[in-house]
């Protein structure tokens, strides 16, 4: 399937389904479409704790589910599906090159080397941090490479890093978003989960610089954007916010069971002060502001004093404060079920946010690939960008 078909099909489906996958079931006790899908509605309500989990973390096999009740979010699984990238051999470096990598950070970054194809270009490495990336593809290709990096610290730490091992690695301090003389006409520019506007930045001044190859692994598509998003491809339907582009990227390698149960009491513990919040002070949700991990170690009833404090209401009784938190169990009970529809949508708009990219390459001049670098496991953000001048 090209570029063009996948994304005019994925973006149709996702702007006509989004009254289902947009409504947030942690702010909307009961979205609009529990109405409009009652058996939809009933079957989630009929689900075991343990399938809404599975369901939750398996966003093929909850579309499955919507399917039954609306066959061409179907469509979806295999729009949602893209071709893993080929592999390129590695040459051995040995455990020097990355002794101070952690082991899933080196690996996704030698998975991304390997799936990038080298055509004897200057490299720019995008946001590159202490250099990692750049690092590696200098021993790999034997070609020099500039790591453009904001942070003085990281810097100095790459290009010690990089004199260790005697590469021509030069590093170069600047703001990736308000930089104008890099990336430069002819280079080849890689960058490995920069953020966000980073990204997006890095493609339209590359397109216009005449950047000649870009290798692009996006990550984090809601930094940088205020309320909506703007997309860089023409003529799309689908809209959406800021709190939408942040749903694509929220799933996780599978937690640990201890995190898990953690994250549960978090979700819990938020939603019974929310119940009493909207008890005192009316119906309508407000947006937390960060929450001290700390408080969630204290007994309940402490928390939501605390909680009242900061916001300036009444402080509960102790006998309330267990029918609170009794109210947030249940509420995350069903909150896990109902996103389940939310979650079914998360890879499908996390697709479409790299086609709009994509799209725009192509529409510029560019031969485009969008495929994945590795694993799910290894990580969730696993889509590359893969644009050629023609």
């Amino acid at each position: 399937m090209n570029l063009a078909v996948r994304q005019r099909d994925i973006d149709a489906l996702l702007a006509a389904s989004r009254p289902c996958w947009h409504p947030q079931p942690f702010r909307e006790p009961l979205p609009a479409w529990c109405e409009s899908y009652p058996a939809l509605f009933d079957e989630l309500n009929a689900l075991s704790e343990a399938e809404v989990s599975r369901l939750n973390d398996d966003g093929a096999a909850a579309l499955a589910l919507l399917a039954r009740h609306q066959p061409e979010w179907g469509d979806l699984v295999a729009l949602a599906a893209l071709p893993e990238r080929a592999k390129v051999p590695m040459v051995e470096h040995g455990p020097r090159w990355c002794r101070d990598i952690p082991g899933r950070k080196r690996e996704q970054i030698e998975a991304f080397a390997a799936s990038t194809a080298h055509q004897a270009l200057p490299v720019i490495d995008w946001c590159g941090g202490k250099g990692h990336l750049g690092r590696l593809l200098a021993l790999q290709w034997q070609m020099p490479v500039s790591t453009l990096e904001i942070d003085r610290q990281l810097c100095q730490e790459g290009r010690q890093l990089a004199a260790r091992q005697q590469l021509p690695q030069e590093f170069l301090e600047a703001d990736a978003l308000t930089v104008t003389d890099w990336p430069q006409s002819g280079q080849h520019a890689v960058a490995l989960h920069a953020c966000g506007e980073l990204h997006r930045r890095l493609i339209r001044h590359g397109v216009a610089r005449e950047v000649k190859q870009f290798d692009v692994a996006p990550c984090c598509y809601h930094r940088g954007v205020t309320q909506s998003y703007q997309p860089l491809s023409p003529r799309l339907a689908t809209v959406l916010t800021r709190d939408d582009t942040r749903l694509a990227v929220t799933e996780t390698v599978t937690a640990s069971p201890r995190l898990a149960r953690l994250r549960d009491k978090e979700m819990a513990w938020k939603l019974g002060f929310d119940a009493y919040r909207r008890q005192v002070s009316g119906n309508v949700y407000k947006t937390f502001k960060p929450v001290p991990a700390a408080w969630f170690r204290l007994p309940f009833e402490d928390f939501l004093t605390l909680m009242a404090e900061r916001e300036a209401l009444p402080v509960p009784g102790n006998r309330s404060a267990a029918e609170f938190e009794a109210q947030g169990w249940q509420r995350q009970r069903q909150v896990m079920r109902f996103s389940v529809v939310r979650h079914a949508f998360r890879r499908p708009l996390e697709v479409w946010l790299a086609l709009d990219l994509a799209g725009f390459l192509e529409i510029s001049g560019y031969r485009v690939e969008l495929g994945v670098f590795c694993s799910r496991q290894l990580t969730p953000r696993n889509l590359l960008i893969s644009a050629r001048r023609s």
